[in-house]
């Protein structure tokens, strides 16, 4: 059997953690008829916009293709709108978009805090941040070499 580093399983934990907290999020999201990637999404670009569909992408953790049938089903839905300058899409919230937004972010910011504040302490959600910065801003420097 192989060994593993202290790194890897630090590795582990994150990423059982994300998974885990999508699916917690995904079902308190049922009853705003909305999943975690399509609130990420929303959030995005009410937090951006406008914004070109590559730079969403750059964003968020959907995949091109899963952005793409995201995109169209929030735009047959009426929460997002596209327009197109040039070879460019540009993407934004209407204003049914914007209420699902203010209806849900509060929320789900909620849900959210209480899975880290349930288990935490103060100190410790500090230590958590600055530890979760650095490596974030480590992958960030690595990605833009």
């Amino acid at each position: 059997m192989k060994k593993n580093t202290l790194a890897s399983l630090i590795w582990v934990r994150i990423t059982r953690f994300t998974h885990q907290s999508a699916l917690l999020s995904n079902d308190f999201l049922k009853q705003y008829d909305i999943t975690v990637a399509q609130f990420d999404v929303l959030n995005q670009i009410g937090t951006y916009q406008p914004l070109s569909q590559s730079e969403l992408a750059d964003k968020i953790t959907v995949s091109a293709g899963g952005i793409s049938r995201m995109l169209s089903r929030l735009e047959r839905e009426g929460h997002i709108k596209r327009t197109i300058e040039w070879k460019t899409k540009w993407i934004s919230l209407t204003e049914k978009g914007e209420a699902k937004l203010d209806e849900v972010f509060e929320h789900q910011l909620a849900f959210q805090t209480a899975l880290i504040e349930d288990c935490l302490t103060i100190s410790e959600q500090k230590t958590l941040y600055t530890l979760m910065t650095k490596v974030q801003k480590h992958t960030e420097k690595e990605l833009n070499k």
